[in-house]
């Protein structure tokens, strides 16, 4: 944590002196869902009750004069200045939207603390600001600390303030522990809220364990939520990472944060607070195309209901099985069928069934991996983590993976 803290303190101090810019080579869309709105940024800022040296900041549409959906933002931990994460605030104020950042102090509090302070801060802006917020139409996005904490601040805005009678969305990007909310409680979630839990696949911080276990235990019906998978990309020489950055803005921001981050949010809104069809098969498509397809150069997500978890718990700095985490007990709710023990090793396939891409992670190096159909003849051989299926008829494969130290593993795959 400490490393992390630091790192963030040297991004603030760039990010202070020089500002975010747009990167990469693939444009930002022009229109539709993820698009930047027309709409002029207003901000109005007044003290943290929790938190004096640091304002709690609303960014909103300040030509609109009637009250708005509004976001209630969970920064991550050390992420406590606005411009950590300025693309997707000013975004949101564009698009039609108001978003609550409320700082939280990162050292000399308790995680209880952070989340009382997280909670007041939302309350706060909400009973100072009702000709701007509109606590019918509400969503609570997070990363990091963040993500872990919405669950707890959700729960108590909807169950104890009533708020989202018209509307309520979450949006879980790479979600540290969950404190404050019990087993029971999040069973017996408001069943008509609206869920995204999103995970990086080159994160090497949160275990994914984490937010599987939210995703699972929630108690939202499938057709209301997905667990969404994004995968790092290169294009003309620029890379595009799935790590624990995202959403960016401490230098700059780029085509991830717009087709795998504000898209997604974009649309779960307008399906939450609009009942828009077109909105849900982006946002909640159970993978389909328009969900899942991103601009050429970046690979598509993944999405599924039954998450995947394809790394140890030792590949993450922050693992589910931790003596802080209060949902320990939970961290094996969910488990791949697709593992396959290899002389103490393990290879995993997924998503298992699949219809277009199918990935492959080991623990150990391999040299060759081959796709054979369910008569025995090989159909495809690659050393790609991930590759296309979607040509192949729909049906039973098997996978053979051969490693660099000559042993050989086998799985099955089913082509959808």
């Amino acid at each position: 944590m400490k490393l992390l803290c630091t790192t963030l303190l040297v991004l603030f101090s760039f990010t202070a002196t020089f500002g975010q810019i747009y990167t990469g080579p693939i444009p930002r869309p022009n229109s539709g869902y993820g698009a930047d709105g027309p709409h002029t940024i207003g901000e109005i800022s007044f003290p943290n009750p929790y938190f004096p040296t640091e304002n709690v900041v609303i960014y909103h549409p300040s030509d609109i004069t009637t009250p708005v959906p509004t976001l209630f933002y969970s920064h991550a931990y050390g992420g406590s200045f606005p411009f950590t994460v300025q693309g997707l605030l000013d975004w949101t104020a564009k698009k039609g939207f108001a978003i609550v950042f409320v700082p939280y102090q990162t050292t000399g509090v308790s995680v209880r603390d952070r989340y009382e302070n997280l909670l007041e801060g939302f309350r706060k802006a909400a009973r100072d600001y009702p000709d701007i917020i509109d606590t019918t139409r509400v969503g609570f996005l997070g990363h990091s600390f963040g993500g872990g904490a919405i669950f707890a601040t959700a729960y108590a805005c909807f169950t104890e303030n009533n708020w989202g009678t018209n509307g309520r969305m979450m949006h879980s990007s790479a979600p540290w522990y969950l404190f404050n909310i019990s087993q029971a409680e999040l069973n017996n979630f408001p069943s008509d809220t609206k869920l995204i839990v999103e995970i990086y696949n080159d994160d090497p911080v949160n275990d994914h364990r984490m937010a599987a276990d939210a995703f699972v235990n929630i108690g939202i019906p499938d057709s209301e939520k997905d667990f969404i998978t994004v995968f790092a990309d290169s294009s003309s020489g620029y890379a595009y990472t799935a790590q624990h950055d995202l959403p960016m803005g401490y230098t700059n921001y780029d085509a991830m944060d717009y087709y795998a981050y504000y898209r997604l949010i974009d649309a779960l809104a307008d399906y939450t607070f609009n009942g828009s069809l077109a909105g849900k098969a982006v946002a909640l498509g159970n993978g389909s195309t328009s969900q899942v397809a991103m601009p050429t150069g970046l690979t598509n997500l993944v999405v599924t209901d039954s998450p995947i978890v394809a790394y140890p718990e030792s590949h993450f700095g922050f693992p589910c099985s931790a003596f802080a985490n209060p949902r320990e007990e939970y961290c094996n709710a969910v488990l791949s069928t697709a593992e396959v023990l290899v002389n103490d090793d393990h290879f995993l396939l997924y998503p298992n069934p699949t219809a277009d891409i199918l990935h492959i992670s080991s623990d150990k190096p391999r040299s060759k991996v081959d796709l054979l159909n369910d008569q025995g003849l090989l159909v495809k051989t690659t050393n790609a983590s991930r590759f296309s299926v979607s040509a192949f008829p729909a049906g039973l494969y098997f996978i053979k993976v051969t490693f660099d130290d000559g042993s050989v593993g086998t799985g099955k795959v089913v082509k959808e």
